[in-house]
C-alpha cells in the first residue's frame, strides 16, 4: 500500500524505552493505530521495530515515520543513518523520513541536507520526505531547494497552550500537511478547566478535548501513551466534533506555550 496522505492520528513514541515502547506499538496497532513515529534520537527505533513485526500488522498496511538528527545531516551522514534506522526498525524502508530540526546556525547548508534526503527518497529508502520544526521562512527555502519535490509534512509542537497558528497557516498555504507533536502538552491539558467544561458536554476527557481540536484544526495528533485505555480514547477522539464556540474557547488558550526548545531551535515564528 503506498500512503498519498497522512493517517488522522499517529502513535508518538518520544520518551518510550525498552519494553514500554515495544509494548506500546504493539498495543496501538492492535487497537487500530497505522500510523508510528519514531525518530533516531528517541533511541527506540529497534523496539518500535519489534512492537511492529509482533502485532502480525502487515507492514504495507502501517505508516512509518523516522527522523534524521542533527548531527546527521551532511549528505553520507544522512543516507548512512537512514540505512541504520532501517535496520534497527528492521524494514527496507520508512514511508516518511523527517529532518528532525534545522541544522543549528545553518552548520550544514539546507540544499546539501535537503537534496540528500530526496537522494534517500529516490533509492528507495523512504516513500516520503518532511521536515520538522521548520519556521515559515525555512519551509519557503526548502520548497525552492526541493522545487517538485513534495514536502510530505512539516511536524511541529500544536496543542491548545501553543496553536503555533503562522506556521500552521503558512504550510497548509503551501500545502504541506502539518503533524503536530506534544498534542497533549505533555498531560497539563488535564488540568484545564475550559477543556474539562468542553470534556462534560461531550462525555470525553480533556485529552480528548484537545485531540478533537488539533484535528479540527486540520493537523495530525501524534500523541504517544502507553496503556491500551488511553490509546483507545484518543482514537476515539476523532469521532467528536466540536462546535463553533467550543473551537473558539480552545483557541482562546492559546498562550505561546513552547514545551521543545532546546537551544539549537531556530528563531522561531
Amino acid at each position: 500500500m503506498s500512503f498519498s496522505a497522512l493517517p488522522d492520528i499517529g502513535m508518538g513514541t518520544f520518551r518510550l524505552k525498552g519494553n514500554e515502547a515495544r509494548d506500546a506499538v504493539k498495543s496501538a496497532l492492535s487497537l487500530g493505530y497505522r500510523h508510528i513515529d519514531t525518530a533516531q534520537m528517541y533511541e527506540n527505533e529497534a523496539e518500535v521495530g519489534d512492537g511492529i513485526v509482533s502485532s502480525g500488522i502487515p507492514r504495507r498496511e502501517i505508516f512509518l515515520t523516522t527522523k534524521i538528527w542533527h548531527d546527521k545531516l551532511h549528505a553520507s551522514d544522512l543516507i548512512n543513518s537512514l540505512h541504520d534506522s532501517l535496520a534497527r526498525l528492521k524494514t527496507d524502508h520508512v514511508d516518511l523520513a523527517l529532518i528532525h530540526w534545522p541544522s543549528p546556525d545553518d552548520e550544514v547548508p539546507m540544499s546539501e541536507y535537503l537534496g540528500a534526503l530526496r537522494d534517500a527518497q529516490r533509492e528507495g529508502l523512504t516513500e516520503h520526505i518532511g521536515v520538522s520544526n521548520f519556521t515559515c521562512a525555512q519551509m519557503d527555502q526548502a520548497k525552492d531547494i526541493l522545487g517538485d519535490a513534495t514536502l510530505f509534512t512539516n511536524q511541529v509542537e500544536v496543542h491548545p497552550f501553543l496553536a503555533n497558528r503562522k506556521v500552521v497557516q503558512h504550510a497548509q498555504d503551501l500545502g504541506i500537511q502539518v503533524t503536530g507533536y506534544m498534542p497533549l502538552a505533555v498531560g497539563k491539558v488535564m488540568d484545564n478547566e475550559t477543556l474539562i467544561r468542553i470534556g462534560r458536554e461531550h462525555n470525553a476527557s480533556p485529552a480528548q478535548i484537545a485531540l478533537a481540536w488539533v484535528r479540527a484544526k486540520g493537523v495530525v495528533p501524534i500523541p504517544s501513551s502507553t496503556r491500551p485505555k488511553h490509546q483507545k480514547a484518543n482514537l476515539d477522539a476523532l469521532k467528536i466534533r466540536l462546535s463553533t464556540d467550543d473551537i473558539a474557547a480552545i483557541d482562546a488558550l492559546d498562550r505561546g506555550e513552547r514545551i521543545a526548545n532546546p537551544g539549537f531551535a531556530p528563531q522561531w515564528d
